[in-house]
């Protein structure tokens, strides 16, 4: 057996580290051909997910009741994943006004690693359970943890703390038989097979952990009455951009003019929902 042959041979019982045939050659072609290579590979990537729709609606029934009984939503994870969930984490409460707290984020190597890669952060299984401690999760709380291949040591040690104290589990992968899988209450598997480049998740991989994080966000925040119509009413108004967007949306749901919306707006400290309330007695 050729060191080529041995190498497939061993990285094949790992779905995110076996060969793509469909990209051997990838190394040979010219730039044009290599960036439709890599959207051939992604374009896949959708029907994945949408395979994945009944585990995501139980993530998302399991974060709704978290969240209506003054539980909480933690993102765990490592590198890729973990800058996944920290980007939504961070997103959320100004697009939706879920207070900052409510959604939060847990980064192997700390808030450095969103920038850098720190060596050796998502071996230690351990500090993930020194980090959920620390910000207090309880058993009223859920966390999702993000790995593609689910073996992550430091995604792994969270979920065990996690279910020590009692707090519920979803696990966000791309490899069905996986540590991850086996240690959740609500494993999310998305199979998106071989990357355009063998063991880089950051590809295929990392997008569909987005693309599944997106919806399950969006989803729980719809659900909880945050949007009316597909229009946000519980938008911050921090910047010129948001308290624009946000006079928009009062004038659109209200049918009121520039005048009263902005007079609402500003009687309601900012608030789109307080200000339709208000608009509403008129």
């Amino acid at each position: 057996m050729s060191e080529r042959d041995r190498f497939e041979k061993q990285a094949g019982s790992v779905v995110t580290e076996q060969i793509n045939p469909r990209t051997r050659d990838i190394d040979q072609l010219p730039l044009r051909a290599i960036l439709e290579r890599i959207l051939d590979e992604d374009a896949g990537v959708p029907e994945a997910v949408r395979r994945a729709l009944p585990a995501l609606e139980r993530a998302g029934e399991l974060l709704l009741t978290a969240l209506r009984a003054d539980g909480r939503w933690f993102n765990l994870g490592a590198g890729t994943s973990g800058r996944i969930g920290l980007l939504d984490a961070a997103e959320i409460p100004p697009t939706y006004g879920l207070a900052p707290e409510r959604m939060q984020a847990v980064l192997a190597g700390g808030d450095q690693a969103l920038t850098r890669a720190i060596e050796g952060a998502e071996d230690d299984r351990a500090s993930a359970s020194r980090e959920l401690d620390a910000r207090g999760l309880c058993e009223r709380d859920v966390l999702l943890a993000l790995s593609a291949s689910g073996e992550t040591p430091f995604v792994l040690g969270g979920v065990e703390h996690a279910r020590r104290i009692g707090a519920r589990t979803i696990g966000l992968t791309c490899t069905p038989d996986s540590s991850l899988v086996r240690a959740v209450d609500c494993p999310v598997v998305i199979v998106v097979g071989p990357e355009a480049i063998a063991g880089s998740t950051r590809m295929k991989g990392g997008l569909a952990q987005k693309m599944a994080l997106h919806m399950l966000s969006t989803s729980v925040m719809v659900q909880l009455g945050r949007v009316r119509s597909n229009l946000m009413v519980e938008i911050g108004t921090r910047t010129a951009k948001l308290r624009k967007r946000a006079l928009g949306i009062v004038m659109q749901l209200s049918g009121q003019d520039r005048t009263r919306a902005e007079r609402a707006l500003e009687q309601s400290g900012g608030s789109v929902a307080k200000a339709l309330e208000l608009l509403e007695k008129y």
